[in-house]
């Protein structure tokens, strides 16, 4: 077995923490994500902000208000599940959390970009992956 300066060591645990803080900060931002589409899908629908995100008309965001507050609330679970792998104190169990809540959100993107618009695809599917990468990575 080659041996390892102390200060080499010392470098190579940074590194390590760095990538651990990229990845817990993308996974942050996905949370965070998850929680403005919980905004705009349980409060925000039918006011101008949602009308014009989801490009619906004020009757049509009347007619489906209680589906999308439906998505909101799931999109709110999604963000929980990220923010509980953030906190948890296991270091094996977190990532596990993450990897699992990350995989779903990509699910739920992927679908959503084959269901309804592609947009999805890269407004929530894209950061999950990059998230999921960087937690593989590190």
């Amino acid at each position: 077995m080659p041996v390892m300066l102390s200060s080499t060591r010392k470098l190579t645990l940074l590194g390590e923490l760095n990538l651990i803080l990229i990845a817990n900060v993308l996974v942050a931002l996905v949370a965070i994500l998850h929680v403005f589409f919980l905004t705009l899908e349980m409060f925000l629908w039918d006011k101008p902000l949602g009308l014009k995100v989801f490009r619906n008309t004020p009757e049509k965001a009347e007619i489906t208000k209680v589906l999308a507050a439906n998505q909101g609330l799931y999109n709110g679970f999604l963000a929980a599940g990220l923010v509980w792998g953030l906190l948890h104190g296991n270091p094996a169990f977190a990532f596990q959390i993450k990897a699992f809540f990350l995989l779903c959100v990509i699910v739920a993107g992927a679908y959503g970009a084959a269901t309804v618009s592609t947009r999805i695809l890269l407004v929530q599917a894209a950061p999950a992956v990059i998230a999921l990468l960087a937690l593989y990575v590190a």
